[in-house]
């Protein structure tokens, strides 16, 4: 009894928490010592996926001849840097995987400017520190490096050589980056504020020491950004790079820096840009077709199992409100196969508590008395509960590994809201349901109403 009473009051709790939740956009909970600090500020708002809610879908592929063999590794290393570059533009709940061996696929849900992200994208960022002696060439000049060459550069051509024909020696990549932001100088000027890994910094070091007042340009791309002069050797680890930067140049070379060079060039295959109308459309069809079906299976089970029916629906009410939290909390993406595999997970939600009221009809049937009926009712039906649940979440792995294998991001959605449904739907039938047959019917004679449990 004490431990059905601890329960009562957790679930009690759980469903207080979870409302809180479902009706909540944004939580905050303050410091209570400080009012003015939050301890927790979070938005929970449901999130939505590309068909839903309309953006951008890019199918990316590794530019290189069929014969290259691209290691996981690389795919998976551009993957990321590709994302870093996104999220560093502002676009949020991003979704990237990797598809077969060359391939990645890009979802970018509210998308406004499709150009600007496809750009970002294809950007290589090939950040070099070149060394330009006594004769530096101005913003904006293409000039060649012995970057990736057999043999180094070690003197600067002269002031005579023709930049198309001069080959200029790089000092440091840009992997030798630790981090880039944007900064402004006293003078109110937009630059990019740099410091460098470890090992690169001893390099720096040295290079600098032995150049000072000779020119040492920062090359992006191939392009010169600037040639400042080196007054002093830079032994910390940290620069500046400077330049007529507008606040907007300035954050795009920054995000540029900070997301590092491709390991294996990319090209946009394919790129469209997805309506959000037509996804309007599927949220209100969808969440129409849920509540009939929950309409459906309320009815069902009230009219089926009577009372015990009536503590089901109850049930099933906290199944669909702990669903909902669980998603927003995670948060889930949702898709519109992750809608309808959340739809699936309500009708198995109430295949434990038929399983569990048929047996406990049997029982009923067998002279057993109410709290011993709903005991072994619960023991006898689990194995069954078990067992079809465990296949369930099987097949949700095999599925989530498939779509992650392939790109197929709608397969995924499917998978993890059907298997974070089946988990919960454990949940209130192991629990919840349980508790409350208890705490309603363990006072209540079946002989002398039995037709408030089907009899």
């Amino acid at each position: 009894m004490r431990n059905r009473n601890t329960w009562l009051v957790v679930i009690v709790l759980l469903i207080a928490f979870s409302l809180w939740i479902d009706l909540s956009k944004n939580i905050v909970i303050y410091n209570p010592f400080n009012n003015d600090t939050p301890i927790v500020d979070r938005n929970v708002d449901i999130k939505l996926g590309l068909d839903l809610r309309g953006g951008l879908q890019a199918l990316l592929e590794a530019d290189v001849p069929e014969e290259t063999v691209i290691t996981a590794e690389e795919l998976n290393n551009a993957k990321n840097i590709l994302q870093n570059r996104a999220n560093a533009l502002g676009v949020s709940e991003i979704t990237m995987q990797t598809a077969g061996t060359r391939r990645i696929v890009a979802e970018f849900p509210g998308v406004t400017n499709p150009e600007e992200v496809v750009a970002a994208l294809k950007q290589t960022a090939l950040l070099e520190f070149v060394d330009m002696g006594t004769n530096p060439l101005p913003a904006g000049t293409t000039i060649k490096t012995d970057f990736g060459a057999a043999e180094p550069v070690l003197t600067p051509p002269d002031a005579a050589t023709s930049p198309v024909d001069a080959v200029y020696h790089t000092v440091m990549t840009g992997s030798g980056l630790q981090t880039a932001s944007v900064t402004r100088s006293t003078a109110g000027v937009y630059q990019i504020a740099f410091e460098l890994k470890g090992d690169s910094t001893a390099v720096f070091g040295d290079y600098t020491t032995s150049h000072t007042n000779q020119y040492l340009a920062i090359v992006l791309d191939k392009v010169i950004v600037s040639a400042p002069i080196i007054e002093s050797p830079i032994t910390s680890g940290q620069g500046v790079i400077s330049g007529k930067f507008t606040q907007e140049e300035a954050q795009t070379l920054a995000i540029q820096l900070r997301s590092g060079a491709l390991p294996i060039p990319i090209k946009v295959v394919e790129s469209r840009t997805v309506g959000a109308t037509l996804g309007e459309e599927s949220i209100r069809k969808s969440v129409l077709a849920g509540l009939i079906g929950l309409a459906v299976i309320i009815l069902f089970m009230a009219f089926n199992y009577q009372l015990t029916g009536l503590i089901a629906d109850l049930a099933l009410i906290c199944y669909a409100i702990f669903s909902l939290m669980v998603f927003k909390m995670i948060p889930v993406t949702l898709t519109l196969p992750g809608i309808a595999g959340f739809i699936l997970s309500v009708g198995m939600a109430v295949d434990a508590n038929v399983l569990i009221f048929e047996r406990l009809k049997e029982e009923l049937r067998a002279g057993r008395n109410l709290r011993q009926a709903i005991d072994l009712a619960w023991s006898r039906a689990w194995p069954s509960i078990r067992d079809s649940n465990t296949s369930t979440l099987i097949t949700c792995v095999i599925l989530w590994f498939f779509g992650n294998t392939f790109g197929a991001s709608m397969v995924k959605g499917f998978s993890v809201t059907l298997a974070l449904g089946v988990l919960i739907s454990l949940f209130t039938a192991i629990i919840v349901t349980r508790t409350f047959l208890h705490t309603v019917l363990d006072n209540v004679k079946s002989t002398e109403h039995p037709r408030w449990f089907g009899l």
